[in-house]
């Protein structure tokens, strides 16, 4: 028996050793817009509680990324993001141990808005004009492509340009051409090749414009159904994750300009918010037949809460984010009811949007000003942990932050950031 326990042991270290078996991954990456679960949530413990004057420290700074607004994401020791380069828009990837450049890869398109997304072994880059790629994740190697206009027929809501961050869910590419009849589709990761196609219903309401907006799709299993939730430019909609069939819409929640936040699944329940002074609702999703119904708990007008695009995270039964539009102003509202617990009116540390992350016990707000700000997520009070400039600067700072591994990861347009967020040992 002891030498049967000692040659399982074995065989476990070499496939640890091998890539196999790896016990700490999940916890090293950051695959996808916001996160591993894209609700901006990061799983992470042992980092600083508060900052001192000048912030963390900076373990390394690195340029090549080029023009635009992508975040980054992370997978197996490589960092990707996009860029607009002198060549026309790229997709770029750097070693997480210190910056250095791996390689970049074309796409075609302006100055990119999208997040690339990935799976550790490929990654997805969406240019502004509907250029979909995917590419070999170790080399850079393009391995096919697909064009939302010329494809789908797709189109934007309005003229930033495609910026949304494909889903990757297992073998397929869920992504949002914007079509009438191709809002949402499915793909084949290996090949992209279509699976199915979501018409957008002739009732989607009259608020917003048709086409793509500027959110991502998220995943819900409200009401015991699987199911793709996009905000577009008509607003919330819901499709069947088999077959790609509308399942529900939520109009109220569109404006006519740019619908931008990815929306919060908890359960059976949906919370979105959209700026242009539009507002914040939830609702509750029901099952209904082989159907699912949806009810809107409460609607928040503009005045009372917005986001406009730096994102909303839900922890405990609270949601934070920056409230008003083209604003962050810090504040917590109860989940369930749509009470506002604390904030609304304080600029904070910055000014401008602020786009979040929640990891171990507090927030990090990075203002469009620059400025990076910790706060407490309590919804006792506002808690301003620390703040800090960052070593380079040239707004507006609208790339979302990362926190993986420790480490804290801003993008400033051509330049690159990493800070250390990990509470020295007593």
């Amino acid at each position: 028996m002891l030498r049967w326990k000692l040659a399982f042991a074995l065989v476990l270290l070499a496939l640890i050793a091998g890539g196999f078996v790896s016990t700490s991954q999940a916890a090293k990456d950051w695959p996808s817009w916001r996160g591993p679960n894209r609700d901006g949530v990061a799983d992470e413990k042992g980092l600083l509680k508060s900052w001192s004057d000048g912030g963390p420290n900076l373990l390394w700074q690195t340029e090549g990324t080029g023009d635009g607004f992508s975040s980054v994401v992370i997978s197996k020791g490589r960092l990707f993001t996009m860029g607009k380069q002198q060549a026309g828009t790229a997709v770029v990837a750097f070693d997480v141990k210190d910056g250095s450049k791996l390689w970049e890869a074309a796409i075609g398109g302006g100055s990119p808005n999208c997040t690339p997304s990935t799976d550790g072994e490929i990654v997805l880059a969406l240019g502004r004009d509907g250029d979909l790629v995917c590419l070999n994740a170790v080399t850079g190697k393009e391995l096919w492509r697909k064009n939302y206009k010329q494809e789908f027929g797709g189109k934007m809501m309005s003229g930033w340009g495609y910026s949304e961050s494909p889903l990757i869910d297992g073998d397929r590419v869920i992504c949002t051409p914007g079509a009438n009849d191709a809002i949402i589709a499915a793909l084949d990761k290996k090949t992209g090749k279509t699976i199915w196609k979501s018409s957008q219903p002739a009732d989607v309401g009259r608020k917003g414009r048709d086409g793509a907006a500027y959110s991502s799709v998220i995943i819900s299993n409200g009401a015991g159904v699987k199911q793709y939730v996009q905000m577009t430019g008509r607003g919330l909609i819901s499709v069947a994750a088999d077959d790609g069939r509308t399942l529900w819409v939520y109009n109220r929640v569109a404006n006519g300009t740019a619908n931008v936040p990815t929306p919060i699944i908890k359960g059976d329940y949906i919370f979105c918010s959209s700026g242009y002074g539009t507002g914040a609702g939830l609702v509750k999703l029901s099952k209904d037949g082989k159907g699912v119904t949806v009810e809107e708990v409460y609607f928040l007008g503009g005045n009372t809460l917005q986001n406009h695009h730096g994102g909303m995270i839900l922890v405990g039964d609270h949601i934070y984010m920056g409230h008003g539009h083209n604003n962050g102003f810090p504040i917590c509202v109860e989940f369930a009811t749509g009470k506002i617990v604390w904030g609304g009116k304080t600029r904070g540390a910055g000014s401008g949007s602020a786009a979040i992350i929640y990891a171990d016990g507090n927030f990090i707000f990075r203002y469009q000003s620059g400025d990076v700000a910790l706060i407490a997520a309590s919804p006792k009070e506002y808690d301003l942990r620390g703040s800090f400039k960052p070593a380079y600067v040239k707004g507006p700072s609208w790339s979302h932050p990362v926190v993986c591994d420790g480490k804290l990861y801003l993008r400033e347009k051509n330049i690159l950031m990493c800070y250390d967020l990990r509470a020295k040992a007593e």
